[in-house]
């Protein structure tokens, strides 16, 4: 476990609780954990895949490639117009 990242979870005054089973999860999948973007940033083979972050009225995992994943069930939410890249065929 990353120690920037244990600071940033205790340091929290809300969502803390979500966004540690968050990296439980996360962990749990076998990927490696870092701190970028001062939030916990999650790894493979050296490429970033997703981050735990935490807003006003909400807490989120934001995935660097989603517009890589299928989401046949639509749940996944694009947070902002401009944070989506498009796939070009």
């Amino acid at each position: 476990m990353n120690e920037d990242v244990n600071r940033y979870l205790s340091g929290l005054k809300k969502w803390k609780s979500e966004l540690t089973r968050l990296r439980e999860i996360i962990l749990d999948c076998g990927l490696i954990e870092d701190f970028k973007w001062m939030h916990p940033c999650y790894t493979d083979n050296g490429k970033n895949i997703v981050l735990i972050h935490e807003f006003k009225d909400y807490c989120a995992i934001l995935f660097n490639k989603g517009v890589l994943l299928k989401d046949p069930e639509k749940i996944l939410v694009q947070q902002t117009e401009n944070v989506q890249s498009e796939l070009k065929n």
